[in-house]
């Protein structure tokens, strides 16, 4: 993969020397001028301004505590290239305690120059390292592999990235949460992005906001908070994407623990043979969404255009002392049966469970005895500059129980989908992209599109039309076998009014890991560089005649390509 100069490079360089072009005189071109020749002192910036900006715009007296060692990071044996890592403050308070982790990473696109993207993972309570080392980082380490890879499909390759580990409370993020709603944790991070605006002199770039799951609540209400604070020196946001969120009512696609209820039967019927679940069983659950008004409320608005909203909610399933309405545990319980190992995230894993460096979080998680989780490990933590912590993939903290971490409280706003949020964001920005995963279960993809129809945004209720049209990505060469994507038509998408709405269908809840050119693509539209998801030019960061005419394309011209070893550049 090919990066920026890294930045401990720049550190070691001893004198910047510029080549004399022998064609000037010939040409009659005007002689370069006599080179900048200036050592460089370890940890310490040129003097000289242009030596400074020519090694790193990002480089100053304010971030070098952030520097990382793009050739030091445990068991990566490859330079991931220049990035900055570390803790900023949520406020200039000279006495505030809250800081949020972050890990930066300039990109070599020259199409980045002023502008910069941030993901979040959800959780509520999860870190978003999760999402750069098993997603769309510069290096990934999926679950069930020996070792990190570079990742073709990183999201840097496209622009400056930043994950951030937020709010307060959660991965290597300091100080005690006091929040109880989500305006709270979007004030909260426009004051750390001010903090790095300030430290790394990114004034008036142009800001993309992204995330997946939990991230459906931050990223819109963050959003929010950019756009009322009218700051474009700080705040310059220019668009945000999110795939398989939480928007709306708890009932039709999640409830408090994120589970799906209205949109099951439907889902598992699509997907029947993967879930294999007998006659008898499905007779039965068929009947309890009949009962529970599931199916009827289904049929009913699950429509393009939509009925005029707003739509009913649907009574709370675990209002009953019997849970009568809780089909999504009857169903999960049941495909445990058939497969040990069922994903509620992908439904097409089978046993055993994979190891993950990023630990347990969710019930059938597998970690060997012995093993140390990759961000709690200190030698790792050291490298990216964290503190001293028992790093956890989601916290056992309460991100939203307020000052005294009362465990009982659960964030107290509604869904961005239902109070109007998510609508001024699409109105505002004209460049909102929202997509799910098919095979995710959790976050079914009609329930997000049921949320979407309950929402009215630029004159009009939902879309007007089912968005059905073909999402391709382009073929490439896989010169990485690490890290492969698909190519062709792997889904269906559409836009209305400023918000574009796509399915992957192969790809579960995580779909930076899953379909990593899918989501890849997703990113290119978001950032302008190519017009629609329908697109059939190459990636914007590659070049060339590739027609995918075979199933083995380009992947074993390379001699050891079908050993993993890498030898492409950015994709």
């Amino acid at each position: 993969m090919k990066f920026s100069l890294p930045v401990l490079s720049a550190l070691l360089c001893a004198a910047s020397v510029a080549a004399i072009n022998p064609a000037d005189k010939a040409f009659g071109r005007a002689a370069h001028k006599k080179p900048v020749i200036e050592k460089r002192q370890t940890s310490q910036p040129f003097k000289n301004p242009v030596l400074q900006k020519r090694a790193s715009k990002f480089l100053n007296p304010n971030t070098e505590k952030f520097v990382v060692n793009g050739s030091a990071i445990p068991e990566v044996d490859f330079d991931i290239g220049e990035s900055y890592a570390g803790l900023l403050p949520i406020s200039d308070s000279p006495d505030e305690t809250r800081e949020l982790f972050f890990w930066f990473f300039p990109s070599s696109n020259p199409l980045a120059a002023e502008e910069i993207l941030i993901w979040f993972n959800g959780g509520p309570g999860c870190s978003s390292l999760s999402g750069l080392l098993t997603e769309n980082g510069p290096f990934t380490w999926e679950a069930g592999t020996n070792a990190p890879v570079q990742n073709p499909y990183t999201w840097v390759n496209l622009t400056n990235t930043m994950w951030v580990e937020q709010p307060v409370g959660v991965g290597y993020s300091q100080g005690v949460p006091n929040i109880t709603n989500e305006v709270e944790l979007g004030l909260e991070f426009i004051g750390f992005y001010k903090s790095f605006v300030d430290a790394f002199d990114a004034h008036g770039y142009s800001v993309y906001l992204t995330g997946e799951s939990y991230g459906g609540y931050y990223v819109p209400y963050i959003a929010d908070a950019f756009i009322n604070a009218d700051d474009s020196d700080y705040y310059n946001l220019k668009g945000v994407a999110i795939n398989d969120p939480i928007l709306g009512d708890g009932t039709a696609q999640q409830e408090g623990e994120s589970l799906v209820h209205l949109v099951v039967v439907p889902y598992v019927e699509y997907w029947s043979e993967l879930f294999f679940l007998n006659e008898t069983f499905m007779d039965a659950i068929r009947a309890k969404a009949d009962s529970c008004g599931y199916t009827d409320y289904y049929n009913k608005y699950l429509q393009f255009p939509p009925p005029p909203g707003p739509f009913p909610v649907l009574p709370d399933p675990f209002a009953s002392p019997n849970y009568t309405c809780d089909v999504f545990d009857d169903v999960y319980y049941a495909a445990l049966e058939v497969n040990p190992c069922f994903n509620i995230y992908h439904i097409t894993d089978t046993c055993p469970h994979l190891y993950s460096q990023l630990g347990i979080v969710n019930t059938g998680d597998y970690l060997p005895p012995g093993e140390v989780v990759y961000f709690n490990r200190s030698d790792v933590q050291a490298a990216i500059n964290a503190p001293p912590t028992n790093w956890l993939q989601c916290t056992d903290t309460n991100v939203f129980g307020g000052a005294t971490d009362n465990q009982s409280l659960r964030d107290t706003s509604l869904g961005p989908a239902q109070d109007g949020v998510l609508a001024h964001v699409i109105e505002t920005l004209n460049n909102t992209i929202i997509g799910v995963g098919n095979l995710d279960f959790l976050l079914a993809p009609n329930g997000t599109l049921i949320a979407l129809q309950n929402v009215t945004w630029n004159g009009q209720q939902g879309f007007q039309e089912y968005p059905g049209d073909d999402f391709y990505t382009p073929y490439h060469p896989e010169y990485n076998g690490g890290a492969l994507a698909g190519a062709g038509v792997l889904g269906t998408w559409g836009r209305e009014r400023g918000l574009t709405y796509y399915q992957v269908q192969l790809s579960g809840h995580e779909l930076p890991g899953y379909a990593p050119g899918a989501a890849y693509r997703t990113i290119e539209l978001l950032l302008g560089r190519i017009d629609s998801l329908s697109d059939t030019s190459d990636f914007t960061t590659q070049t060339g005649n590739f027609t995918g005419t075979s199933t083995i394309y380009k992947r074993m011209q390379e001699p050891n390509a079908a050993h993993g070893k890498f030898y492409g550049g950015d994709l």
